[in-house]
């Protein structure tokens, strides 16, 4: 028999489906989960306990895809450019929001090609200093930089680094200055804050944790707004001497620009669930890591704002990328 269909149901058939539905059957294969770093660091780890979480969860295997290389640019454009269908979605530290600042020719648009799933965590430094420096506090350390300006060396992981720029950020509020020393990484100029060869630094809590034990190094204060979870009795660098300081490194998960909006708001919803679990989030916590669960939107204004401030302090402070 022959069936005659009106004009509206033929355009019905010949549609594709609509978001809903294709949400409805997501994920039907692998994901890709791009980490723009090597495997090794937080951001890597991060990555894996989450993947791990999800392909638990939904049954599909979601893989980890390290991509490092330009300061996380190259993961970020690959991210950029794949298919915005959910099947790969990037987790990036501050470094790309850093990116836009330092580098303004970009392949990509950090905030027009990327849709926003969730931050995942913020990640408080510490502020360190060698104990020969005779400085038990942030207003100690002020004081004494004033009084002895250029006096002291601190080291960083490079210039526009998350270990660089809250140091610039630091001076700039206080109105001193110290003699910056980079390194290719953290490691070593931790080793050399160790030996004496500089007297202070910013670093990530868990590498610092054994060498404040042991009294080799001294803790004032952590970067954060707030203290961190995971080391409580230290004070904010804002409660204790510099008021209206703030910075957090941080984790979070986007997709390209156009992913369906009902498959943003199914990853968001699941992998904010995951960060929530206890043994998700005691892990964090032993990471030095504080973790968050934010909207969508909470992450897309948290972006542009770390952008606006970044470009701020990257033109005040003259730094240039090397």
């Amino acid at each position: 028999m022959l069936r005659i269909y009106s004009v509206p149901a033929l355009a019905a058939l010949l549609l594709p489906a609509a978001p809903g539905v294709a949400a409805q059957d997501y994920p039907a294969r692998p994901i890709r989960l791009i980490v723009p770093v090597a495997a090794g660091g937080g951001n890597d780890i991060a990555a894996r306990m989450i993947a791990h979480k999800l392909t638990e969860a939904w049954g599909q295997q979601v893989v980890v895809d390290n991509r490092p290389g330009a300061a996380t640019a190259i993961g970020s454009e690959l991210t950029a450019r794949a298919s915005p269908d959910g099947y790969t979605i990037m987790l990036v530290s501050v470094s790309f929001a850093v990116n836009a600042a330092m580098h303004p020719k970009l392949p990509y648009d950090p905030l027009r090609d990327f849709a926003p799933i969730t931050q995942v965590a913020r990640v408080p430094q510490i502020l360190l200093v060698h104990p020969a420096v005779p400085a038990k506090s942030v207003t100690e350390l002020i004081a004494l930089a004033k009084a002895k300006p250029g006096a002291l060396n601190y080291a960083s992981a490079g210039t526009g680094s998350s270990t660089h720029l809250p140091m610039e950020l630091f001076m700039s509020l206080a109105h001193i200055s110290f003699n910056h020393v980079p390194y290719k990484g953290t490691a070593p100029g931790l080793t050399d804050l160790l030996a004496g060869q500089v007297q202070l630094m910013f670093n990530a809590i868990p590498p610092a944790l054994p060498h404040m034990k042991s009294g080799r190094v001294r803790a004032l204060a952590v970067t954060s707004a707030q203290r961190s979870a995971s080391l409580p009795e230290v004070p904010t660098i804002a409660e204790s001497g510099l008021p209206g300081y703030a910075y957090d490194s941080w984790f979070a998960i986007f997709a390209p620009a156009r992913t369906p909006a009902a498959i943003i708001d199914k990853l968001n919803r699941e992998i904010v669930r995951i960060v929530k679990l206890p043994d998700v989030h005691e892990r964090f916590v032993t990471m030095g890591v504080d973790p968050l669960g934010t909207s969508p939107r909470e992450l897309g204004q948290h972006v542009k704002s770390e952008i606006a401030r970044f470009t701020k302090i990257v033109r005040d402070r003259n730094i240039r990328a090397e």
